[in-house]
């Protein structure tokens, strides 16, 4: 185990410096010190490790997500209300759309398998996404307008949606049927989510409280771990309460840090959002690789050409979606084009998911997990080039 760490960390930061020097995102570098040393190819991680990837990318997928509510400012994400929740649901939408439409055409699958294979392709990838939103908003970078705001809401939220619809689809094809109630735990989650945070959030911030007027001083760092565990506790419950009802721990953990950012003196939340980006250096280097590690290369050689088209089609039916949230609003053709380029990534909830269908038996699953795999592989890097190379031209620098 404690040489499987030594690996992802000291390679992958090796890896994210060098590609960092040669002017391409950091996250190319660590997912591919992941592909490289996985079972697939040099099998260099201890099984121990393995067993534990999906919680390790979860603690790192969090640290950033705190980080994040922190850095989010309530007002801001007023004025952009709808584009923002339309941004959560209507591309990945679109995108199932153009896989229900042309997947049967391109990879011979029916419609439902197109579905489930949309489901899985369409989320985009919060862990690409957040951390380059949170620099944007630090940066003041198109903050004018809420524009990495919007992206950031809209990427916390779409996960959710496209993972019940996930579960819907490969119900049906497993020759079930859909209920309404599935589709209704949609806004449940979301909404019992941000609820449960918020109450959180309170909670903590009148410990905190109480602690100082007490005399018994917390520092920031115990503050930060009280805040992760916490973090913990909220994705704990989303797990729980699964059973009897859906409850966003994502979006619970985010509002529990936006009401303490609200609640708190604004240099407590300042210096709290620096701790948990000196966390997210070593979280960062985390999740890439072990997403990287999750990818089977083995099944890009089997999905060929149409699988590259099929992906290049969706993604052309997730701009549309995303240009349709845009609509009456005040953003410019150079804004709206940078909201596109923001929606492209795919790594986390494809790394996470791709496969089950191949483990449910489903005779789709070999095509959806190497389709998923090739979209991690070309999505991942186009996204993260995309923003960090496009961001000053199209959204403008200090507003």
């Amino acid at each position: 185990m404690l040489l499987s760490l030594a690996i992802i960390f000291l390679v992958g930061l090796s890896a994210a410096a060098i590609f960092e020097k040669i002017g391409l995102p950091r996250i190319i570098g660590m997912l591919g010190v992941g592909i490289a040393v996985s079972p697939y190819l040099i099998d260099l991680l201890d099984p121990s490790m393995l067993g534990i990837s999906s919680e390790l990318r979860q603690i790192a997928l969090i640290i950033i997500l705190v980080k994040a509510g922190l850095s989010l400012n309530l007002s801001d994400l007023k004025k952009v209300g709808r584009p923002a929740v339309m941004m959560s649901f209507v591309p990945a939408c679109c995108e199932i759309v153009g896989y229900v439409l042309f997947a049967p055409l391109l990879l011979g699958v029916n419609h439902i398998e197109a579905a489930v294979m949309g489901a899985v392709l369409s989320a985009v990838s919060p862990a690409v996404v957040v951390p380059r939103m949170v620099k944007l908003i630090e940066e003041k970078c198109g903050t004018q307008k809420s524009i990495p705001q919007m992206i950031l809401a809209g990427a916390s939220c779409d996960d959710i949606f496209v993972i019940v619809l996930f579960s819907t689809f490969v119900t049906m094809a497993q020759g079930g049927s859909a209920k309404a109630t599935d589709f209704l735990n949609i806004p449940i989650s979301i909404v019992l989510g941000v609820l449960l945070g918020a109450a959180v959030g309170f909670a903590v911030f009148f410990l905190f409280e109480k602690a100082y007027q007490h005399s018994h001083k917390i520092r920031n760092s115990t503050k930060a771990i009280i805040l992760l565990g916490t973090s913990f506790l909220l994705m704990s419950i989303e797990t729980l309460a699964k059973p009897y009802v859906a409850v966003s721990g994502l979006l619970a953990v985010v509002a529990m840090a936006c009401v303490v950012k609200l609640k708190a003196d604004k240099s407590v939340s300042v210096r709290l959002s620096e701790k948990f980006g000196k966390l997210w250096i070593g979280a960062e280097v985390l999740l890439f690789v072990l997403v990287g590690v999750a990818v089977d290369v083995r099944y890009t050689l089997t999905a060929g050409v149409m699988a590259v088209l099929m992906i290049f089609i969706a993604l052309t039916f997730r701009a549309v979606g995303v240009c349709l949230c845009m609509l009456g609003t005040e953003l410019t053709a150079k804004e709206r084009l940078f909201c596109v380029i923001a929606y492209l990534p795919k790594a986390t909830v494809q790394a996470a998911i791709g496969s089950v269908p191949l483990s449910l038996g489903l005779s789709c699953g070999k095509i959806v997990l190497s389709v998923a795999v090739l979209a991690i592989l070309i999505t991942a890097p186009l996204g993260a080039i995309g923003i960090d190379r496009t961001h000053k031209a199209l959204i403008g620098g200090e507003n």
